[in-house]
């Protein structure tokens, strides 16, 4: 068939099919692309949500991927507030919510991830937030930088990476912040004790108070509006306004109805090239479960579910995903295997995480630099191989740190820990 008379279809209105779609032209793709949004908005990127969108310093068009007339003139067809609603395999056909049917020649499924939902008594009152698309920030943006709100309690559920960086925009303007955590610190999960309690000083300097190892049970209200939250351990903590962070899930009832194997740990199952068990679906983004390839520092920070596949809900993956998925819709020869990477910014802290370690999966951390100024580098570590490292306010060091974790090369850990040696003198000889 003629190129000119494929048809792309992508499922997704984030990042990742943004990307997929701008490369499809990039790598000369002339057949017809449409890009599928259940929300009204152009594709635009999420980390500003929680960040300098947030608190008000960046503008709503900086957000968006690409510039309003970018996709008409690229010839993209957009559907956006249209959600799909199933996938028929087939007969390569999408069908949309208002009824439209929509043929494929390959197709992107790159729905990303929904927010998990507290399921506790009073989460129907007014000012009960969660935080994944822009309508979510803009309804907490307009609690937080309310003149007649200011100062007025927030409770957050959940001290991962989304709580953190909302305690710290909301704390910058002035609310009052309190997180409830069942880990015993923030990010315990994903970072363990060590960095978790460095995280948890950070922000109790600035204010934060923090309850860990418990719940909230309840949302009190009055008026219809939220009074207050009740933990599982009989606190009583007073709120104006309440946001779950308690993490997402993937979004993968496409995938469940056409058929498409999933992953034991979530996510659409997807080969190193992307491909789903459909050769002419595949899958980028949050909602993918990647198979390993298994070399070098990747088979010694596997993924969730015995490292058979990785799973990512970040924006180095989507920003990532997005075009590799798009080359091999083309034929291209793909392996994606990116060293997972992610960024955060809480007050004055910058923050850059690559590589999987959570607890259980390292022996020790070993630190370089000056942790009590907070400008240092971590590195998680077992059996002296490099399985992750994150530099808090220290910058250019990621492409050295993502080398040491994808070789898997052994090293020393004094010198490792000290400043004076090269971080690239670590690494084995070309």
């Amino acid at each position: 068939m003629d190129g000119t008379q494929r048809t792309f279809v992508i499922i997704g209105g984030g990042l990742a099919g943004a990307k997929a779609a701008q490369t499809l032209r990039e790598e000369g793709f002339a057949g017809r692309v449409i890009l599928i949004g259940d929300e009204h908005e152009q594709p635009y990127e999420r980390p500003p949500l929680s960040k300098d969108y947030l608190t008000g310093r960046a503008e709503r068009e900086s957000v968006f991927v690409h510039a309003p007339g970018w996709y008409a003139h690229n010839r993209i067809e957009l559907h956006l507030g249209q959600p799909a609603v199933a996938v028929d395999p087939s007969v390569r056909e999408v069908r949309l919510g208002d009824g439209t049917r929509l043929p494929y020649d390959a197709l992107l499924l790159a729905t990303g991830a929904e927010p998990h939902r507290l399921g506790i008594p009073g989460t129907q009152l007014a000012n009960v937030h969660h935080l994944r698309r822009l309508a979510h920030s803009d309804h907490l943006r307009g609690v937080l930088t309310s003149r007649a709100r200011a100062g007025e309690p927030l409770v957050i559920a959940g001290a991962g990476w989304i709580g953190l960086e909302v305690a710290a925009a909301a704390r910058t303007l002035g609310a009052e912040v309190t997180v409830v955590e069942p880990g015993p610190t923030p990010l315990h999960a994903v970072l363990g004790p060590e960095l978790g309690a460095i995280l948890a000083d950070l922000h109790r300097e600035h204010g934060v108070a923090f309850h860990f190892g418990t719940r909230p049970a309840e949302i009190t209200g009055r008026d219809g509006m939220v009074a207050g939250v009740r933990t599982e351990d009989g606190r009583e903590l007073p709120a104006r306004a309440v946001l779950a962070a308690i993490g997402a899930g993937p979004r993968t009832a496409l995938a469940e109805g056409a058929g498409l194997d999933l992953a034991e740990g979530g996510g659409i199952a997807v080969d190193p090239a992307l491909r789903t068990s459909d050769p002419r679906i595949f899958a980028a983004g949050d909602v993918a479960a990647v198979a390993q390839p298994g070399h070098g520092g990747t088979s010694r920070a596997p993924g969730p579910g015995g490292g058979a596949r990785r799973r990512v809900e970040h924006w180095a993956n989507a920003l990532n995903s997005g075009p590799a998925a798009a080359r091999s819709m083309l034929g291209q020869e793909v392996a994606y295997d990116r060293v997972p990477y992610f960024f955060s910014d809480q007050y004055d802290a910058g923050l850059e995480y690559s590589g999987w370690a959570p607890p259980g999966t390292y022996d020790r951390v070993v630190f370089r630099g000056d942790v009590a100024k907070r400008a240092f580098i971590a590195f998680w570590l077992r059996d002296n191989h490099v399985l992750a490292g994150l530099n808090m306010n220290v910058w250019d060091v990621t492409a050295p740190i993502q080398h040491l974790i994808r070789t898997g090369h052994p090293v020393d850990p004094e010198a490792l820990a000290d400043r004076a040696t090269p971080l690239d003198s670590l690494l084995p000889a070309a």
